[in-house]
């Protein structure tokens, strides 16, 4: 019923795209992939207690602070073997990227950056690829150290390069440079960081307060098709 010009997302293991106003809309879905949920990730979960849920980089000593789920504290105002980490979930993997690009711990194209003097970042003794601890040992609970690797950081961009792809596809179908406002529905987009998801390029550009979580829209959708017959 608007005029301005909406893209509505849901980030899934497909991400559902809408675009448009009151005089046209279209829709697609696009291949994002589990990653974002936390699957093909070393140490990625599911939001359940003791995942990495929100996470900042130091840009100059490259010192990691994050907040698990379960606990109100962050790790700077707790003991190391309170925290009980046992790995990332999905707002966390967004935190995680936006964070490693800003610090400068990763470069434009997602690659380590090879100067960096950070203790955090080293080469895995397993598997020889280089890797970013983001939680020691005696802060988990799973007897290791949690860590963001290459081959992680891959799984994400393709991610978000699946989803920011199908907005921009969308946006020349409908010849338009620009969107007035980007909805993001789903318990995804409750919990995503606004200027963390700009960072990181989830979506095109858009004013940081035309951003807006909408929850879970297809429930609300459901509910009105049921109670409202002219909807129906």
């Amino acid at each position: 019923k608007s005029d301005e010009i909406q893209l509505i997302i849901d980030i899934g293991t497909n991400g559902e795209l809408v675009l448009g106003n009151k005089e046209k809309l279209i829709s697609s879905s696009c291949a994002t992939g589990p990653a974002l949920e936390g699957a093909q990730l070393s140490f990625g979960m599911r939001a359940a207690p003791g995942a990495i849920e929100r996470i900042k980089i130091d840009p100059l000593t490259h010192e990691v602070d994050y907040k698990v789920i379960g606990r109100d504290a962050w790790r700077s105002y707790s003991k190391a073997e309170e925290m009980k980490t046992k790995g990332i979930c999905g707002s966390g993997i967004l935190d995680v990227l936006a964070e490693l690009y800003r610090s400068g711990v990763i470069l434009k194209i997602g690659e380590f950056n090879p100067s960096q003097k950070s203790t955090r970042f080293r080469r895995s003794p397993e598997t020889n690829q280089p890797e970013f601890v983001i939680a020691w040992k005696e802060e988990a609970s799973i007897g290791k150290d949690v860590v963001i690797t290459q081959k992680d950081i891959r799984q994400i961009q393709l991610a978000k390069g699946a989803l920011y792809c199908g907005c921009k596809l969308m946006m020349r179908r409908m010849g338009i440079e620009k969107v007035d406002k980007v909805k993001i529905a789903g318990a995804f987009g409750t919990h995503v960081d606004r200027e963390k998801a700009l960072i990181m390029g989830l979506f095109p550009d858009c004013d940081i307060d035309k951003i807006v979580s909408v929850g879970n829209a297809a429930g609300d959708g459901a509910r009105a098709a049921l109670l409202n017959r002219g909807k129906r």
